[in-house]
């Protein structure tokens, strides 16, 4: 994951530690871990009543 998305390990396993929310990480890092997590197929789910969610692309 951490080379997917051309972050450091070590930043990786801050977030696997952390508790709760994220609002520790900065923007660009979240924003290279969900490029990543696109590229290898996740859609990520805008809350539509049920709270946001994550699901995984149809495979063609």
């Amino acid at each position: 994951m951490a080379e997917s998305a051309g972050v450091s390990v070590e930043t990786i396993k801050r977030l696997e530690k952390m508790e709760g929310e994220l609002l520790a990480a900065t923007g660009t890092t979240l924003a290279k871990l969900q490029s990543a997590l696109e590229r290898a197929g996740v859609i990520f789910i805008d809350a539509n009543g049920n709270g946001p969610g994550v699901r995984l692309k149809d495979r063609q």
